[in-house]
């Protein structure tokens, strides 16, 4: 297919913290030095921010670094943190962890609860006016390789193409971008990142990576109810001892609660339900009370990837690098990865610049990893590198005492000089449904819990109808013949937005994808226990429309 092609000296993949810290460093460099560079950044959603998801407390280290005078710029971060709280609950009651158990790395102090499309939008605004050249519903959905196999760009993908893969009359083909260098930071799970890492065997040294699901709503609360700068985390029930992880509250200005549950993906019952879990979690007395008349206005999904040190994949590539996200810098017990994923940019474009200015093109950025691993993202994914595999391994009780030991003889400066392996990739971690107690949830109240699908009106999520679907099934049998007679069609459960159904159709059970419902999770892509569905990117624009998220 005839192409038409857009040449820069960098192109940029995703519109996140990264990306856009990375635009914004190579802009700044050159005008420091002098030295044109060209940046062109896509983003897969409708506008800059669209599908950006988080808690979210900033850490606002890297922020700091990259513009320092971002208060004087208006940056979005109006809610400080002014209290931590920690509680273990379970099904009635409530303990307090008192502040001094806390080890210092997890307090908050001088940290921001902020809508992270917000600060995406902002910082879109900073990297515009710099120069940065940015291109908001633009899917990229494959690489573009060079005479010697290095990567020399990517591809948009085809807009106006019907469910049977036919053009359109609006057919429009879509547009290669060449460049000298590809940042990729699509966040977790991205499908460009799945590809770089099997043809360039990225993972060969690495332990498999881990994911959570989070899921989030917004609220909007009585005056009288709001705390502004609160932030509480709590372990325990409703997850318990079928799957780890742990609920967020956080309350920001004006007025707004940010709720929401991760659930780690290694867990084992196939019938775990992360949405209908995080429905429980807003019944427990104590959290019900904070969104008594209360109106919920916004919902979505998102995959983290928590492996962090020992997870991280070979991070360069002839002609590139991964960052942010889609290199996995979150640290867990943090409950945070923007200020890594923004360091990371920044870091890739001073190797990025030094390549530039040098007049090399299409080979191994080697000084990138080396900076990133010498910076605080190494030492503070180093710190807490044993963390999330003892959370897997014995389980959130005895995983969180021994995090909190561990993190307490760091602070007194006695690191421990073991590094523990991670378990099996989370597909491979599921139990037949023959082996487990099948997890019946409660019918939806309307007023603290709802359904799927209320939830999804919520998000904003939009796809072109007559597309082809972007969720795509190796070998379409399989979803009978193992997912249903083996496992009970996990991906029902745990999928987000009711993508996946099983139904009749000639008397015979069948899979039904509702493609239009995707929120662009990739839980489905990651908890596959045969790994036979594989996100793609639909056409430019498609996917949730996050607001104030």
């Amino acid at each position: 297919m005839q192409r038409d092609v857009m040449e820069y000296d960098v192109v940029i993949v995703g519109a996140g913290p990264a990306g856009l810290s990375a635009a914004i460093r190579l802009k700044q460099l050159a005008a420091e030095t002098g030295h044109a560079v060209s940046v062109c950044l896509l983003e897969k959603g409708a506008q800059v921010g669209a599908h950006l998801l988080s808690g979210a407390v900033l850490d606002p280290i890297a922020l700091n670094e990259l513009i320092p005078d971002w208060r004087e710029r208006g940056a979005p971060l109006n809610t400080p943190v002014t209290h931590d709280r920690f509680m273990v609950l379970d099904e009635d009651l409530a303990w307090s962890i008192p502040d001094v158990l806390i080890p210092a790395v997890m307090r908050n102090d001088g940290n921001y609860i902020v809508s992270l499309g917000e600060l995406g939008q902002w910082l879109a605004a900073q990297a515009e006016e710099a120069g940065v050249e940015i291109y908001p519903g633009f899917a990229v959905a494959d690489i573009v390789y060079g005479e010697n196999g290095e990567v020399k760009g990517v591809v948009c993908g085809d807009m106006g193409v019907d469910k049977n893969g036919q053009p359109k009359a609006d057919f429009t083909p879509g547009i290669e971008i060449h460049a000298k260098y590809t940042l990729v930071a699509e966040g977790a799970r991205g499908s460009l990142t799945r590809l770089l890492e099997a043809k360039f065997d990225l993972r060969r040294d690495a332990q498999p990576q881990k994911f959570g699901l989070g899921i989030k709503e917004l609220w909007q609360v009585p005056a009288a109810q709001h705390r502004a700068g609160q932030v509480l985390h709590t372990l325990g029930w409703p997850l318990g001892g079928n799957a780890g992880g742990g609920a967020f509250i956080y309350h920001m200005a004006p007025n707004l609660v940010s709720i929401g549950l991760v659930t780690h993906l290694d867990y084992s019952n196939p019938t775990l339900s992360p949405f209908d879990e995080f429905q429980r979690l807003k019944q427990h007395p104590a959290i019900a009370p904070m969104l008594r008349n209360a109106k919920r206005i916004s919902y979505g999904a998102r995959a983290i990837s928590e492996g962090g040190w020992q997870s991280l994949p070979r991070l360069v590539f002839p002609g590139g690098a991964l960052i942010g996200c889609a290199a996995g810098l979150v640290n867990v017990p943090r409950i945070k990865g923007n200020h890594n994923a923004m360091k990371s940019g920044m870091l890739s474009a001073q190797s990025v610049f030094a390549a530039l200015v040098a007049g090399r093109s299409g080979d191994e950025l080697l000084d990138y990893p080396v900076a990133l691993e010498n910076s605080w993202v190494g030492q503070e994914l180093k710190q807490v590198r044993n963390i999330k595999p003892a959370l897997s391994r014995f389980g959130s009780l005895l995983g969180t005492l021994y995090a909190g030991a561990e993190l307490w003889l760091d602070q007194l400066g006695l690191r421990t000089p073991w590094t523990l392996r991670h378990g099996p990739a989370d597909h491979l971690t599921l139990r037949s449904a023959a082996q487990v107690n099948k997890l019946v949830y409660a019918r939806p109240d309307g007023v603290l819990t709802f359904d799927k699908a209320s939830s999804l009106q919520l998000s904003n999520t939009w796809h072109e109808a007559d597309q082809p679907s972007h969720l795509h099934l190796k070998a379409p049998d399989v979803a009978i013949s193992l997912n249903l007679n083996t496992y009970s069609s996990p991906e029902a459960h745990y999928c987000p937005a009711g993508v996946y159904e099983i139904v009749m159709r000639g008397g015979n059970p069948a899979l039904q994808i509702n493609a239009q419902n995707c929120l662009h999770c990739k839980s489905c892509d990651i908890k596959d226990p045969s790994q036979n569905i594989v996100w793609q990117v639909p056409e430019g624009g498609g996917g949730p429309g996050y607001v104030g998220m």
